[in-house]
């Protein structure tokens, strides 16, 4: 036997610093990029995917400007590290971090910077399926034309593959933003569902991520419109969230830097994190008069 079982203890992993990774969805021009402004501006990284900053002129805040995929995952090694389970052919590998550092430098720059703001996954989506097509696997293999379901299928990867690797930056948070669209499902139910090229990457990323905002405008007590995050996975209106930390409410103030104090904050009690009790079920509807509880009897 050469060595212990690692095992992490309660009290190591306890002690362990560990970023906030999330999503924030919304409708374009609720504000997503000017959420920036509530960041500390020394300590953040800003992955402009859109050349959208004119929401942030003025802010003092450094910036990278990825313009095509190659350089999504150059940069989501450099600032994540590797992966030992790659191969060394594999993006995001020992091989891949290695020729990375090799142009970029010293990885030990980002260590000024504790949050990662990706604006945007959907623009992202966009570059990830542009370079997919051009990939042997989104061609035929039989005649050699463009195979658009081999193309979804590479995007639906690489997409996941790089979220995937960003979530295990552990000592920092990393947040993306994406556009909110609502559509209308087969039964003409109203949904909302992420502005991401392919279903899969809008279908996993809940589930990669720690936690999941929707950025919205809601009326207030006299009906003016306001901003707001929803936060929670039950709330009315049905917009995607999740928060996995347990400790925000339902609507929150469009605060981001107030928002990951929060995160932070103190645990929250287990009895108040999880409920035991039976669910109320709903008062049965009322008899209008011609259900079969109206039905005369005979005598």
């Amino acid at each position: 036997m050469t060595g212990a079982l690692p095992i992490i203890t309660a009290d190591q992993r306890l002690a362990e610093t560990r970023g906030i990774k999330g999503v924030i969805f919304g409708p374009s021009g609720i504000g997503k990029t000017t959420l920036l402004w509530t960041l500390m501006a020394t300590t953040t990284l800003f992955f402009d995917l859109e050349a959208g900053d004119l929401a942030i002129e003025g802010l003092a805040i450094d910036v990278i400007r990825p313009r095509t995929w190659k350089e999504c995952r150059d940069f989501a090694v450099f600032i994540g590290g590797p992966n030992p389970a790659l191969r060394g052919e594999q993006p995001y590998s020992q091989a891949h971090y290695d020729e990375v550092c090799g142009r970029f430098g010293d990885p030990a720059v980002l260590g000024k910077y504790d949050t990662i703001f990706i604006d945007s996954i959907t623009v992202a989506g966009r570059l990830c399926f542009q370079w997919c097509k051009g990939q042997p696997e989104a061609l035929s293999e039989k005649t050699g034309k463009p195979d658009v379901r081999g193309a979804y299928g590479l995007h639906g990867r690489e997409m996941i593959a790089w979220l995937t690797h960003l979530q295990h930056t552990r000592g920092k948070n990393v947040w993306f933003v994406g556009i909110l669209d609502q559509k209308l499902d087969d039964f003409n139910r109203k949904i909302f569902v992420p502005q991401i090229d392919g279903s899969k990457t809008g279908l996993e990323l809940p589930g990669i991520v720690d936690q999941v905002i929707t950025m919205i405008d809601v009326p207030d007590a006299q009906g003016q419109p306001q901003r707001g995050f929803v936060c929670q996975t039950l709330n009315p209106w049905g917009y995607p969230a999740k928060d996995r930390s347990g400790r925000l409410a339902l609507l929150e103030p469009p605060h981001l830097g107030q928002l990951m104090e929060k995160i932070r904050g103190p645990l929250i009690p287990v009895e108040r994190r999880l409920t035991f009790d039976p669910p109320a079920l709903p008062a049965p509807p009322v008899a209008d008069g011609t259900g079969p509880s109206n039905i005369p009897t005979a005598n």
